[in-house]
Parts: C-alpha cells; sequence; structure tokens
C-alpha cells in the first residue's frame, strides 16, 4: 500500500488534476475543423496506405530524422527502425471520397513496448500550414499516448522548421530543451495536459469552430437546390421567405426543371451559379441529396442546410445514407445542418437570413436558440414572437449529424449578439463533451435547456423521433447542476424564465420585495418564493416609516405590501421604487389585479416610471410584474428593455428562482480536480487484469482491500475466513471488539439474513456469531452461498453514510452520496454527480442531502468529519475515471468519524463489467 502523505492537518497535499480535452469524435478517428473553418478527415493510417505516406513524406522533407520517424529511410521505404519499435500514425485528408489527398500526418514511435516515453512528429502539406493541423495532430497523439501508458514525448526540431518548433511552443506543454546544436533542437515534455495547454486547445477549437459555422449565420449569398415552381412545395416556401424577409444578399433558386421561379432566373445546377456561393439549402429528395451535395463540394460552398428526411431516423440504410453523407461533406472541407431539419435564421437587420420554411421571422433580439424538434421550433418561433421576446439566431439542427448542439454552444460563445442560449434537447450526442463546453460558456452566458424524454413514455417517443434513445434523467439532472445550465420542466417554464433572463439583470441575492394591490395575489406570491428557497423578509423600519406617508392606514406595510383595492397608479410608482432603493432587497415581484378602480394601463406605466427613475440612480435589480388581467400586457417596455409580466405569481417566482440558483453558481469558484500523490494507478490496473477479474463479475474482499489501497480510500478491511475458529483467530489478531460478517457473491443485503453481528468482545462470542450466521442460511436452504466471514474491528459510533457507483452508458460514471444504512431505501436522500468530480462538486453533494445536518452535529451528536468525507468521493471520482473496467461499486455504510478522525469504508462491493464489454 502507498504511504499516507498527511501533514499535521490531517489532510492529503493535492496537486491539480487536469482533465484532457475531449474531442467530438474519436481521438483517432473522425472530423477535425481547421482554422479557417473547412473540415477534413482524421484516421490511423492502414497497411493500405503505406504508399501514398511514403510518397507524402518523401514529397514534404528532406530530414532524414523525420523520415526515419515515419518508418522511411531515404530511398528505399524500409522501416526504420527494429521490430520492437510501436509506431502510431495519423493522417488527415482532404478532397473528394474517390480522390482524397492526403494533407497532414503525425507519428509517435515508441522503441519498445512499455516504455513511457515516445519520440513524435509530424508533417503539413505546404499549402495547408498554419490551419491548425500540426497541432490537432500533437493533441490527438498526446491523448493516445496517455491512455497507452506514455508520459513523456521527445522531438528533435531543426533550426529552421519554424512551423514545427511554433506548434510546440504553442502546445502549453512545458517544454525542456535537453540538447541544442547549430542545425538542431531536442526537447521533451510530460503529455499530461495542464490548465494552459487545455485552455490553448479549447481556444483553437473554438476559434476553428466559429469559422466553421460562419457561413451559414453570416452568407454572402445563398442557394436554395429543390426551389420549385410550386408555391407549397419546401423548397420554394424558403426560397420565398428569403426574399420576402428581405435577406442582404444574392438568393439563386436551383432547378434542373425549370428555368425561372418565382419571377427570379433559376439554375439547372449550383455549378452553373454564377459567383460565389456561401450556403446552400437543400430541399431535395434523400437519394439527391448527395450528388447534390457533391456539386456543392466541388462549387466550393462551406455550409449546407439540409432539408430533407428520409436519413438515421428512418432506420439502418438512412443511417448508411447520412454517414455517407457526412463523409463526402467533410471531405470537402463542408459543414452540414441536419438532415431532417426546419433550417436556420438570422435576424441581424444586416443580414436578415430566414433559410427555413418558418412564415414567422420573430423581431431581433439577443437570445439564440438550438431545436433538435423542426415541428416544435415552428411552434418556438411563434410563440416568441407572439410574447416580444427577440430573437438573434435560431437553428433546428434535426439528426446532428454535422453541426451539433456543442458546436453552437461555442459559436453562441463568441457571438456578440447573443446574451442567452435556449435549448430544446432530445438526446445527447457527446454528454461528458456538452457538459464541458456548457461549463465554460455558462461563465459568460446563461444557458437554459428544455430535455425531454423524463418518462418511459417519452423516452419511446423520442427514440421514435430523432432515431437516439434518451439518456438517464438522473444523469441529466447532475449534467445540468454541474454545468450551471438552467432546466426548465416545460416550454412554458423556458419562455417564463428566458424572458427574465433576456431583459433583468440576474439577482444578487434570495431577497424579494413585493408589492401588491390585493393580499390573496400577495400571499400567494411569498409561499411560491419561500417555496422555491427565496426570502421575503419583512420590510425594514426606516422605510415602513416611508411607507406610511405614501398608503392608508388599513395597507400593510410589512413584506408583501399589501396597498390594498384602491391603490393608485401614483402609489404603484412611489411604493415601487422605495422598495428597489431598499438595500435590504435584491429583486422586486410588482403585482396588480383589476378591481375596476384603476386602468391596468395606468398601472403599467407608473411601474416603468419607478423602474426608470431607480435605473437612473444605479439600480440594477431584476423587477418582474404579474398583471392577472386577461388583457394584461406580455411585457412591460422600459427604455429598450422588457420587464416580463406573468399570469400568475408562481410563474414569476419559479423563473426568479432559476435566476437565483444560477446567479449563485455563476458567483462560485469554478472549483479544480485534485490529483493526490499517493495515488497507484498502474498497480491497480495491474490487480484488475488478473485472469479472474477480467471476467467481470464482483470482486472479492482481498482485491478489494487491495484497489482500495491504490487509492488511498480509508477501507476498514479485515480479514475473511472459513470456519469460525479461523473468525476467532482473526479477531484475537485484529483485537476486540470486533464484527462478523457473512461473505456471499450472491446475497446481498447481509442484514436481512442476520448476516451481521456487532460488539463481539471476546473469542467465544465470535464463534457463536458465525454459528448463528450458519444455521440463519442454512434454515433458509441458502448455505450454499456462504463463502465465509469477514471480521472487522468495531467502528465507533458515527453518522452512517452511502456512496455509491453506477454507469451509464452515455454519461459515463454516476457517484451517489446520501445517508447510509437502512437510510437509503426508506428516504431516498440522495444526490447525484457525474465524473470527474472537481473540490466543488464534492462539497456541494455533501451539503445537498437533506440529513446534512447529522453531519454538522444534532442534538447532542458529535459533528462528522465533513473534509474527510469529501476527500473520499474524490478519490473515488479519480478511481473510477482511471479504472473504467468498475461497473458498479457500493460503499455501505461509510462512518464519517469526529472532525479530524477520518472516514471508514465498513462494507464494499465491486463489480467489473466483462471483458468484451469494455
Amino acid at each position: 500500500m502507498a504511504s499516507d502523505p498527511r501533514g499535521p492537518t490531517g489532510q492529503a497535499e493535492r496537486r491539480e488534476y487536469v482533465e484532457p480535452p475531449i474531442p467530438q469524435d474519436a481521438p483517432d478517428a473522425g472530423r477535425v475543423i481547421l482554422r479557417d473553418g473547412q473540415t477534413a478527415i482524421l484516421r490511423s493510417a492502414g497497411e493500405a496506405d503505406r504508399e501514398r505516406l511514403q510518397a507524402f513524406v518523401r514529397r514534404s522533407t528532406r530530414d532524414p530524422q523525420l523520415r526515419r520517424l515515419f518508418g522511411v529511410e531515404e530511398g528505399d521505404g524500409v522501416p526504420a527502425e527494429g521490430p520492437g519499435c510501436q509506431r502510431r500514425i495519423l493522417l488527415v485528408l482532404q478532397g473528394e471520397p474517390a480522390e482524397q489527398r492526403l494533407v497532414a500526418a503525425g507519428v509517435c514511435a515508441r522503441p519498445a513496448p512499455g516504455a513511457t516515453e515516445a519520440e513524435v512528429g509530424f508533417l503539413v502539406e505546404e499549402g495547408r500550414r498554419g490551419l491548425g493541423l500540426g497541432s490537432i495532430l500533437l493533441e490527438r497523439l498526446a491523448l493516445l499516448g496517455i491512455r497507452s501508458g506514455l508520459r513523456r514525448f521527445r522531438a528533435e526540431v531543426e533550426r529552421e522548421n519554424r512551423d514545427m518548433w511554433k506548434v510546440f511552443e504553442d502546445s502549453g506543454f512545458d517544454l525542456v530543451r535537453e540538447e541544442e546544436t547549430d542545425d538542431r533542437i531536442r526537447v521533451s515534455f510530460a503529455i499530461q495536459p495542464n490548465r494552459r495547454s487545455v485552455e490553448l486547445s479549447e481556444q483553437r477549437e473554438r476559434i476553428a469552430t466559429v469559422a466553421s459555422l460562419r457561413p451559414f449565420f453570416l452568407p454572402r449569398s445563398v442557394a436554395v437546390v429543390g426551389a420549385s415552381r410550386d408555391p407549397d412545395a419546401i423548397g420554394r416556401r424558403i426560397f420565398d421567405y428569403l426574399i420576402w424577409n428581405r435577406f442582404n444578399g444574392p438568393v439563386y433558386p436551383v432547378n434542373p426543371s425549370a428555368s425561372v421561379v418565382g419571377s427570379v432566373p433559376a439554375y439547372r445546377s449550383i455549378l452553373e451559379v454564377p459567383g460565389p456561393v456561401d450556403l446552400a439549402v437543400v430541399s431535395v429528395p434523400a437519394q439527391a441529396v448527395l450528388p447534390v451535395l457533391d456539386e456543392c463540394g466541388r462549387k466550393g460552398v462551406r455550409a449546407a442546410v439540409v432539408i430533407t428526411a428520409g436519413f438515421a431516423e428512418t432506420g439502418p440504410e438512412g443511417r448508411q445514407l447520412q454517414d455517407r453523407m457526412v463523409e463526402l461533406a467533410r471531405g470537402y472541407g463542408m459543414r452540414i445542418v441536419g438532415p431532417n431539419c426546419l433550417g436556420l435564421l438570422n435576424t441581424d437587420p444586416e443580414i436578415r437570413l430566414n433559410a427555413s420554411f418558418s412564415p414567422v421571422f420573430p423581431p431581433h433580439g439577443r437570445v439564440s436558440m438550438s431545436s433538435q424538434s423542426g415541428a416544435l421550433g415552428l411552434a418556438i418561433l411563434q410563440y416568441a414572437t407572439a410574447m416580444g421576446l427577440g430573437i438573434s439566431t435560431f437553428v433546428s439542427v434535426g439528426n446532428k449529424a454535422d453541426v451539433s448542439g456543442n458546436d453552437l454552444l461555442q459559436y453562441w460563445e463568441e457571438d456578440p449578439g447573443t446574451d442567452l442560449i435556449l435549448l430544446y434537447l432530445e438526446s445527447f450526442g457527446n454528454p461528458r463533451r456538452f457538459s464541458r463546453i456548457a461549463r465554460r460558456v455558462g461563465r459568460k452566458k446563461p444557458i437554459l435547456a428544455v430535455k425531454s424524454g423524463r418518462t418511459a413514455a417519452g423516452h419511446r417517443a423520442a427514440g421514435s423521433h430523432t432515431a437516439a434513445l434518451a439518456a438517464s434523467e438522473t444523469a441529466v439532472d447532475a449534467l445540468f447542476e454541474q454545468a450551471g445550465v438552467i432546466r426548465a420542466d416545460t416550454l412554458e417554464e423556458m419562455f417564463d424564465i428566458a424572458a427574465l433572463l433576456a431583459y433583468q439583470p440576474l439577482p444578487r441575492g434570495r431577497r424579494v420585495a413585493v408589492v401588491t394591490n390585493a393580499g390573496g395575489p400577495g400571499i400567494l406570491a411569498a409561499d411560491a418564493l419561500a417555496g422555491m428557497g427565496l426570502e421575503v423578509p419583512e420590510t425594514p423600519e426606516a422605510t415602513r416609516r416611508r411607507l406610511q406617508e405614501i398608503l392608508p392606514p388599513a395597507a400593510s406595510l410589512r413584506n408583501p405590501v399589501d396597498m390594498i383595492a384602491s391603490a393608485t397608479a401614483g402609489q404603484y410608482r412611489q411604493v415601487l421604487q422605495l422598495m428597489l432603493e431598499e438595500p435590504g432587497y435584491d429583486a422586486a415581484m410588482v403585482l396588480f389585479i383589476p378591481v375596476g378602480l384603476v386602468p391596468i394601463e395606468e398601472v403599467t406605466g407608473a411601474v416603468k416610471e419607478a423602474v426608470r427613475a431607480a435605473r437612473e440612480k444605479g439600480i440594477e435589480k431584476p423587477v418582474l410584474a404579474v398583471m392577472m388581467g386577461l388583457d394584461a400586457p406580455s411585457a412591460l417596455e422600459v427604455d429598450g428593455t422588457l420587464i416580463p409580466s406573468y399570469r400568475f405569481p408562481e410563474a414569476a417566482a419559479r423563473a426568479l428562482a432559476r435566476a437565483y440558483r444560477y446567479a449563485s453558481w455563476r458567483s462560485e469558484p469554478e472549483g479544480s480536480i485534485p490529483d493526490f500523490p499517493d495515488l497507484d494507478v498502474e498497480r491497480a490496473r495491474e490487480l484488475l487484469r488478473d485472469p479472474l477479474a477480467r471476467r467481470g463479475g464482483w470482486l472479492d474482499q482481498e482485491r478489494i482491500a487491495g484497489l482500495f489501497a491504490c487509492f488511498g480510500l480509508p477501507y476498514a478491511g479485515g480479514r475473511v475466513v472459513r470456519t469460525p475458529g479461523e473468525a476467532a483467530e482473526a479477531a484475537e489478531a485484529i483485537g476486540f471488539p470486533v464484527v462478523v460478517k457473512m461473505v456471499s457473491r450472491t446475497l446481498l443485503h447481509k442484514s436481512e439474513w442476520g448476516g451481521v453481528v456487532l460488539d463481539l468482545r471476546e473469542r467465544g462470542a465470535v464463534e457463536a456469531a458465525c454459528r448463528r450466521i450458519a444455521a440463519n442460511l442454512r434454515e433458509a436452504g441458502r448455505e450454499g452461498e456462504l463463502d465465509g466471514f469477514l471480521v472487522q474491528p468495531m467502528i465507533p459510533e458515527a453518522v452512517e453514510l452511502m456512496v455509491g457507483v453506477t454507469t451509464d452508458p452515455q454519461f459515463g460514471p454516476l457517484i451517489a452520496f446520501g445517508l447510509g444504512g437502512i437510510h437509503v431505501e426508506v428516504l431516498r436522500d440522495v444526490v447525484f454527480r457525474i465524473t470527474p468530480l472537481t473540490d466543488r462538486n464534492a462539497r456541494e453533494m455533501v451539503r445537498a442531502i437533506r440529513g446534512y445536518r447529522l453531519l454538522e452535529g444534532y442534538r447532542g451528536h458529535p459533528a462528522a468529519d465533513v473534509p474527510a468525507v469529501e476527500e473520499l468521493l474524490l478519490r473515488l471520482s479519480r478511481m473510477v475515471e482511471e479504472l473504467p473496467e468498475i461497473a458498479e461499486l457500493d460503499l455501505n455504510p461509510v462512518m464519517a468519524l469526529k472532525p479530524g478522525e477520518g472516514c471508514r469504508i465498513v462494507d464494499a462491493r465491486v463489480r467489473l463489467a466483462p471483458e468484451s464489454a469494455g
């Protein structure tokens, strides 16, 4: 077992562990995006690539070192090193599928199996240099190297090869110059990512992604392929809407059977269109899509929106057609939105792009949205227009064959016209990547999402509609919680929250002032706010005295301030302004119910005046209106911004609570992943390479103890024995008092079988306990399932906790934390988070359970060592990240001892996935 490097505080010294970048596709296969926005195909080299690779290497460099590294000796093309050399080569290709050209290659050469250092190099075609290909190859080779056990790269660079040297300098890795001569520099570096290397990688990817999507949102010209003479056809409607909404650029109809469409000359092929085309909107039968995209690629089109259905959503044949479509587009460096989508919009007055078949072109605003459902997209645009919510850009992503929500998040992160991002999701393509991007974007701009498929019926509907299975809702909730994504349960709720976030500042605290002209709505508002975690504190005395000067004696001056039914518009203005100026409140909710004494227009005017006056004094607090009349407006406009108006106080309270929760998330430090120096990951992997372990199933206690020791998990341990006599000898060796438990691979709940006997203080009691356990199973006819007895030291009285791990097929490991023992199943007081956990995640998990007060000390019971519990969660997170073979884990109970005494895992079960499942 590794030594315990604990300092005087009892806490292990911590370094930061930095997650490697997460590529959109596999590290050694899939799409890559160049700095100019073009795409290319990356894949591993195979034997069939040998001649082409050798020709590329000889054509690209005269450096004998690079030629040797790629396995090419000058002139003869034979492998440069002996049979022990392990070489991995990645290729980047562009061009038509039948004639793809090799534009870059990277190599990592390991001198011998098991070596932890390898030599690395790369070559980029002269015309493709400066587009980030060298950096991409280095990042991917480093990621693959880490997964295969490599720790360092080394490289020799010619001094005159500035391009290659710049790639190393810009990588963010800590370079060590080992040797320099007049013409060469030899460097080495650790390939474990650090904060700078990851930040630079994400920055490069963000720049490339934004460049690749710019032709969708800022096209200079648009071609509609499939523009028909039939005014009801989808292609014709798209063409008409582009014209009717005054797109600021030429629009070309493409139709092989028509010379004119909508009084505009048409072209038989996009190849016949004069001048460049940035964006092609494709609405043709599914079998015609690939020939059309091939022509688009040859035309140099950078972006295509494929409206056509009939792809992956229809089954395996459609999936194959979609895969061929994506491969074709990537070879040409072209990006695709769709297929099976509504299209996209950009309401910027300088662009006015409606490349969709939506008849609604919403007002310009600062909200961008993505929807997986085209039909819902139509309804969303209509609803946004009706409520006056301004839209910046809208994208219907359809099947997400290429452009995904992750890509759009990165575009909107950098888009100066977007302040709020809305998502309607039916599935996740790469949830871990989504989490990482959303966590970063959410620090700048709120992300508000509706995720369908909460129920079994919803799962079925979502699966049939999008050809993708809905993910586990537990995992989705955990992902959103960690990434700061605001989750709305319904589309109506999403727009209620969006109306607030789009135009009002975030609340700086949870204290809300409520102003009303009727007691009933005020009480409903106070109840709703308090029920959602906000506060309605009483009016401070000084403010109360000022209210007395404004309101009649019958008014209630406490919070809610009930001005009674006779309230005038002037009183609304004075009271609301006073409550906004009161520093004891962070937000205000103003309610009005028409009783026939004052017109609603006068009240809304008074509310606007009060808000305007507060803004002029530099007071920035969110204000929500609840206008309960049937003719109430959906929003109140004040100097170009809107005060959202709700029909009922519960909706307003819910929106404000979501905004406060997001503001709180954003105000807290991001957190980091600690890297404990006492971990022995290689030893743990060796334990799991044991033939018995590789078959999968539940591990025995000996392997569990060894595994936990490798990660510094505080396992109470003990000894597994076969007979009562052996148990007594083990108890004497451990020291009394002890606990005796049955050991069984099949009987999970020991207490149900009388399989746990506590506080045994002498040898005879231990033997009797073992015999009693055996008798219980014998009476039940289950004695054949008794594998032995576990003897452990008796742990002092402490708070019982449960920590578990389950693996979601899409999201990976989820860690569960809650009260242990019987509390788990009775109270279900459990929270989940997706690994890897940051120190912030662990801290929030422990405090999120309802039973946290027990850990603080309750009614005479001592407090628990909360930092030790948090460290247990962090170490466990690292273990399941490093060992993907672990499919399931249950630590119950975990005893949280007094402060400074740590915690102990008393009972543990670990199940491995079968080797074939890995």
